[in-house]
């Protein structure tokens, strides 16, 4: 689950973690109002939504006019912004954060992440701060630093090489020991798989400051998170996906036009992996998981189905405790039931498959049979060819 900006700093600012001064508001007179009680002279104005690349499609201003804090108010707030984390409708915008202006000496690029290669935590930092750490890693890898945690704990030298790298001062090590270690704590209290401050920055005082944070929350950790639950904006995420998870239903749009239904994750990866390679274009990705019934089904079909370039469904099914017959029958009534009007290749494997494939056959509806899932993509690559 993703978190907006001011949400992040406050609970930044819960574990001790340095941010500038900042109000939220909803309306324009709010957001002039707080501008006033913020400063006298200079502001940071700030759409929120959850996606990054705001400053480049101008969610974010510097300004010393009050004027043009109100001008980007009204240009913003009820309206969507759009950038390239965003599809071209872009993400409504509700709120705005008005902050203190920071005079900024140095950037630095300060994340966590959980790493599992090592099965730790990994905490990273670079130099190359208000850059994507992924550029900084493919162009410059050697400006990464990164050290590894297997717990909460940290000692007393944990962050030297990450200060190293950053080549702070022996004053400027000391604070980012606090907030190396309120970081950690932080992650690992609330269930983080992202924490990332970017920039870090060395203000005009010489002292840290988190000048912008972004934070996610493991979704599986939710039921004991009470008050991040809380924090859910469902205006920002995207309208199937949102009612996929009212059915426990994990889906994501793609840019395909073969609709994928699938039982299992790493199932569901696989699929897509062997449309691509029979030329196919997958249009998402949906796991059913193991209740496989035809109520579910149903709702599958119903949001790949409004996906107007799905040209053809491939429903990729293993039984194991679920049985492939009782499989075929939810999907033979799920397509009668929702008037699917694409063909449908369906390859099931596992408990009663054969007899599951011959009932399939034995349907008046456009359902395609496929015994192994290389002729089932095949086959749905041809459809939409």
């Amino acid at each position: 689950m993703n978190i907006h900006e001011y949400q992040s700093k406050q609970i930044f600012k819960e574990y001790g973690l340095p941010v500038p001064n900042f109000l939220t508001a909803n309306t324009t007179d709010e957001v002039l109002a707080s501008a006033k009680e913020i400063s006298d002279t200079n502001w940071v104005v700030k759409a929120q939504v959850h996606a990054g690349g705001r400053g480049k499609a101008g969610g974010v201003k510097v300004t010393d006019n009050l004027k043009e804090v109100e001008e980007f108010a009204d240009k913003w707030i009820n309206n969507n912004l759009v950038t390239y984390q965003t599809d071209d409708q872009g993400q409504p915008v509700s709120c705005i954060l008005v902050e203190e202006c920071t005079e900024i000496k140095k950037e630095f690029y300060l994340g966590a992440v959980i790493d599992r290669s090592t099965r730790s935590l990994a905490v990273m930092a670079s130099p190359e701060g208000g850059m994507d750490i992924e550029k900084v890693a493919e162009d410059h890898p050697e400006k990464i630093f990164k050290v590894f945690l297997k717990s909460p704990s940290v000692g007393n030298e944990d962050h030297l090489p990450l200060a190293e790298g950053l080549e702070l001062s022996e004053e400027q090590t000391k604070e980012f020991k606090d907030i190396f270690r309120n970081l950690v704590k932080l992650f690992f209290e609330k269930d983080l798989s992202l924490v990332e401050i970017n920039p870090l920055v060395l203000n005009g005082s010489d002292n840290l400051v988190c000048l912008d944070g972004k934070i996610n929350i493991d979704s599986n950790a939710l039921f004991r998170q009470d008050e991040i639950l809380e924090l859910r904006d469902i205006s920002q995420e995207e309208e199937k996906e949102l009612r996929a998870s009212e059915w426990d239903l994990n889906y994501v749009s793609l840019e395909g036009n073969i609709g994928c239904l699938v039982n299992g994750a790493g199932l569901a990866m696989a699929t897509m992996d062997i449309i691509k390679l029979a030329g196919g274009e997958p249009a998402n990705f949906l796991d059913v998981g193991g209740a496989v019934d035809e109520k579910r089904v149903a709702e599958a079909f119903k949001i790949i189905l409004e996906d107007e370039n799905v040209k053809a469904i491939l429903v990729n099914i293993f039984g194991g405790i679920v049985r492939c017959d009782v499989v075929a029958d939810g999907i033979i009534s799920a397509v009668e039931g929702v008037g699917v009007d694409v063909p449908v290749v369906v390859r099931l494997k596992g408990n009663n498959s054969e007899i599951a494939k011959e009932m399939l056959g034995k349907t008046n509806l456009n359902i395609i049979a496929a015994s192994e899932l290389s002729e089932a993509a095949e086959k749905a690559a041809e459809i939409v060819k």
